[in-house]
């Protein structure tokens, strides 16, 4: 199990959007555009973490509870794994740096 100065470090490296930036990407028209649904929600899963790690982020590392470090753990994976992913043409204006863009990434950064 990794400590949380580990865990913290990754995040901070694999979310390069602020709060701010990232609150103002939720806003648009894109961000609800992509993305996988639950059943019976209309909100995508990446747009629910977006809006979370906005809550992390604006936190002081002592405040953080171990839920905040899965989810932590959940998005350093997700952003690995897409940024591996991505189109050959036309990233800036692909639905996977959306995607990306919604958990805190900007690929074009």
């Amino acid at each position: 199990m990794q400590d949380q100065k580990d865990i913290v470090a990754e995040f901070n490296e694999a979310v390069n959007m602020s709060p701010a930036e990232l609150e103002k990407w939720l806003e648009t028209e894109e961000s609800p555009s992509v993305g996988w649904h639950n059943d019976g929600e209309g909100e995508a899963i990446g747009h629910q973490s977006g809006r979370r790690i906005v809550e992390i982020k604006r936190k002081k590392k002592a405040d953080l509870t171990e839920e905040d470090l899965a989810h932590m753990r959940k998005v350093v994976g997700y952003v690995h794994r897409h940024c591996a992913q991505g189109p050959a043409e036309d990233k800036e204006h692909s639905r996977w740096r959306y995607s990306l863009m919604n958990w805190g990434h900007d690929p074009t950064k």
